[in-house]
């Protein structure tokens, strides 16, 4: 185990298991179904919130989201970045799984479920377009809930942080033309004020402030931060219940009045998740990569960008396209599934830790 890895190690130790976690997946569930009974009977102020966009970000769901990263932002110490070179191969293994795995896989998977085997059961119409929202949604790798979930696996802080900027870095020059490639078009319109503000707000902003914290916070001492860590834990949690509530309430009409193309639709994303999480997770301890590093790896690989592919979907085919409606799909699933895979990482520790 690296040196870093067994810091993570000891700290998570020290952090007993609260209520939170220990009933998160109740949570999870009591919030998604809140979000939808409240989306479907009191749309009206899930409709404001929704129009409190900028560029097709919602601002409301950036600050939770602000509030999700920024304690775990305030764990890193930017004086030790350099020691990420030692997770290379982690970070080789997440690359490859981003952008030369997951979007041909769903490509693969599109093709089987929508345009095969579900077709007699979708709107005819709407098959090619479905297929194009799933391809947009596995094209842009997650950006900010991914330090949420590297938190919740015990990840390693520098690890993660590091391998988000990379991914952002290629995204803007890869997205376009893969999507462009799977797609069969020869210009997509990439939403360019969508990816550059999303990167603005989901990390240069959280990496500003939390720096700028942290160093405030360590000049009266390192008890200071940990205190500070101690009180913000509950608030970055129920964060995320919040924004779970948010996103449900957003589409809770569509689920209602759509919920076998929801399922059906679903059906690819979750296998692509399992499937791609499960690659990285393997490939890890294939090349001997430490579980702190391995859990982030795989967890990055499978998650998505689902702001940007959602933006994308309506910029090219349409508010009411099949297309939006898929990535909207993987909006509803990310959050519980990607919690799944959290829980399937943190329980296979030991068995993953036997063989290296």
């Amino acid at each position: 185990m690296s040196r870093q890895c067994e810091v993570t190690a000891r700290a998570a130790a020290k952090a007993p298991m609260g209520l939170f976690e220990r009933y998160l997946s109740l949570w999870v569930a009591l919030c998604i179904a809140a979000g939808v009974a409240l989306g479907h009977f009191l749309p009206a102020p899930f409709h404001a919130v929704g129009r409190l966009e900028l560029a097709q970000v919602n601002l409301p769901v950036a600050v939770l989201i602000w509030l999700m990263i920024i304690p775990m932002l305030l764990k890193i110490d930017f004086g030790a970045l350099h020691q990420v070179k030692e997770h290379w191969r982690g970070i080789g293994v997440t690359l490859f799984i981003n952008w030369g795995v997951k979007p041909f896989s769903m490509a693969f998977l599109g093709w089987l479920f929508v345009n095969h085997l579900f077709r007699p059961l979708l709107p005819a119409g709407q098959i090619d377009s479905y297929i194009a929202g799933l391809i947009l949604l596995a094209a842009a790798p997650c950006t900010a809930m991914v330090f949420v979930w590297s938190n919740l696996s015990d990840g390693e802080p520098h690890f993660t942080l590091s391998q988000v900027a990379l991914n952002d870095v290629i995204m803007v020059f890869a997205f376009a033309p893969i999507v462009g490639l799977l797609l069969g078009l020869s210009s997509i319109t990439v939403p360019w004020q969508t990816l550059v503000l999303s990167v603005v707000l989901y990390i240069i902003v959280p990496v500003i402030v939390s720096q700028l914290w942290r160093k405030a916070l360590l000049t009266r001492g390192s008890q200071a931060l940990a205190a500070v860590l101690k009180a913000l834990h509950p608030v970055s949690l129920s964060a995320l219940l919040v924004t779970l509530v948010l996103l449900f309430g957003f589409q809770g009409e569509q689920i209602i009045s759509q919920p076998m193309v929801i399922v059906l639709l679903a059906v690819p994303i979750i296998i692509q998740v399992y499937f791609n999480a499960g690659f990285a997770y393997l490939l890890n301890k294939k090349l001997g990569v430490a579980h702190c590093v391995a859990g982030p790896s795989a967890l990055i690989g499978a998650s998505n960008f689902f702001e940007l592919a959602v933006a994308a979907a309506i910029s090219l085919f349409g508010f009411q396209s099949g297309a939006a409606l898929a990535t909207v799909v993987g909006v509803l699933i990310e959050v519980p599934v990607m919690l799944s895979v959290v829980r399937i990482v943190n329980s296979s520790k030991g068995w993953y830790e036997a063989g290296r």
